[in-house]
Parts: structure tokens; sequence; C-alpha cells
């Protein structure tokens, strides 16, 4: 069981009419797994996730959650799945307790002592009237309710726009408590920390094309690291050592340096740099940050990983 699909997207296409919204889009999803799905606003993620929801059906391609047809069967699959998008709206007269308890009742769940752990964690006072909220007390709502229920599986769509940094934090633990309870998540965001911290695998979306899927660890190959060092001796060949981009000298000796080099061409760079005695090494890991720029800004025009 532990290895099953849970989520499965391969080829989807959407168009609107004319605008093609979604030209090649593959996800998978596994059973106790973590999936970041990031890429700028636009990029198609919102889309995607509609789609899988059974709201809007594909132009082409395919997606099955949990091996059932996302469009065919969306009541079957909704059964087992907690949605939060990424701006909530809500039934303006009622309170916020009220909207909780309505939307565990529509997911066929029930007010448990749990809610009313998430309900003082996110301080949310729930006698409220909903039109009184707060883009981030409304995004508090729907994300209580999500957490009270208990589903194989969680979509969350930019789900902490508007939550400060403690709710986000709260957040970021309730994840990774589903994940520890073998839940599959699959979390939208153009947050890159917030992705980083908690996905196992990230898919990377830009103009509607997924163009990267993998673990962190898989794409580090693609990003560089940053390092800073000085040496007894001038850093001789260093400048056309392979891998190595906007080196900067601080000094007329060639002794201080700052640059930036591929992952994998460390081993070499760093052999070179030996032979002038390394005195002050410091070197920072590459980030999804620098991954990121990297697709969509890459050096003279050129694609990453093509």
């Amino acid at each position: 069981m532990e290895n099953q699909l849970i989520l499965d997207v391969q080829g989807l296409k959407k168009s609107f009419g004319k605008v093609q919204a979604l030209t090649d889009v593959n996800l998978q999803l596994h059973r106790g797994e973590v999936l970041g799905f990031i890429g700028p606003n636009g990029a198609g993620k919102s889309t995607t996730i509609r789609v899988i929801l059974g709201l809007i059906k594909e132009s082409g391609g395919s997606a099955t959650v949990f091996g059932e047809d996302a469009w065919k069967d969306s009541v079957k699959i909704h059964k087992n799945l907690a949605y939060v998008p990424g701006d909530v709206y809500l039934w303006p007269n009622l309170t916020g307790g009220q909207t909780i308890d309505m939307l565990l009742h529509m997911s066929g769940q029930t007010h448990t002592a749990k809610t009313d752990e998430l309900i003082k964690e996110f301080k949310l006072d729930t006698s409220k009237k909903n039109r009184t909220y707060s883009k981030g007390n409304r995004q508090k709502i729907a994300l209580i309710a999500a957490f009270s229920t208990d589903v194989d599986l969680y979509i969350f769509d930019e789900p902490t726009s508007g939550l400060d940094p403690l709710n986000e934090l709260i957040f970021q633990q309730r994840v990774a408590e589903l994940k520890d309870h073998g839940k599959s998540v699959l979390l939208s965001s153009h947050i890159l920390s917030e992705v980083e911290k908690m996905c196992d695998t990230i898919a990377i979306i830009r103009e509607g094309k997924v163009i990267e899927t993998g673990s962190l660890e898989s794409m580090q190959h693609l990003t560089r690291n940053v390092v800073a060092i000085t040496t007894a001796s001038p850093m001789d060949g260093l400048d056309k050592a392979k891998g190595v981009h906007q080196l900067n000298f601080k000094n007329d000796q060639h002794t201080i340096a700052e640059f930036t080099v591929d992952s994998d061409e460390i081993g070499a760079v760093m052999d070179l740099l030996t032979k002038s005695s390394i005195v002050q090494l410091k070197t920072t890991p590459p980030t999804l940050e620098d991954l990121f720029l990297r697709y969509y800004h890459s050096d003279a025009g050129q694609k990453v990983g093509e």
C-alpha cells in the first residue's frame, strides 16, 4: 500500500476558446507524500487543480484521483478529499463557527475535539459573522474545516495567502502531521520557502507546462552553490574552470573571491582551489529560489534542463 498512486495527471491540456491554459501537465502523488506544485501566478496551477477537482473538464490528457476519472467520478472522489482555495468566499450571515460546522457536515464529517483544538491554535473568534472577517480569518475557517476532516487527499491552493507568519507555521506543522498519518497533500504555492520546508517532491509549472519534477535533492544539479573563499596564494585558473560563474575577486592579489559554482562541478573546483592553500571557505547551498530563478530567467535566454 505504501507506494500507492493517489493522484495521476498525464499530458493534461485545457483550452478556453483560443486560449491554451494548459499544454502538458504531468503530476504524480503517492500515499503519504507532499507534492509542491509551484510556478508564478498565471502559470496554470489553479486551472490544473480545478481539473483535478472535477470542476472543469480537460481538453486532452487525463486526470485520475484514487484511480477514478476526475471528471466522471468527481462526486465519489470528493468524499475522500479536502480542498482549500487561495481565496475563500463564505456565506456572509453565518458565523465562523456555523460555517466550520456546515463545511464539515457537507463533507460528511462532524465537529470533534480536534476542531476545537484547531480553532484555539489558529486563534479564531468563531462568534463573528463571516462578512466581518479579514481575508486571513476566512482562510483560517477553511483550513480548520480541512484539517478537522479525515480523508486521504488534501489539496491546498495558495492556502497561506493572508496568514501571518505564526499561522503559517501552524499550517506547516499540521501538514507534517497529515504526512505522518500517511495522508497525501498537493500544495500549490508561489512561496518557495513554504514548499522547500514541507514537500517531498516538487513540480514546476511554466506557461501551462510542467517543466521539471523531482525531489529537491534531485534538482540540485540544476542549481549553483555560492562560494566565498580566501587562499594563501593567488587562485590561478579559477576564471577558466568549468562550472564557475559570476566570479568576483575582492583584491588585486586574487586571494579573496566570491563566485557561484554548478553543484556537479564542486569537486573539481575544490581540487583546483586546494593548490592555492585554502585559508577560509564558506559555501551556501542552493535554494529552491535559485532553481526557480534559473528556470524563469535562465542565462542568455537558454532553457535550463532541456
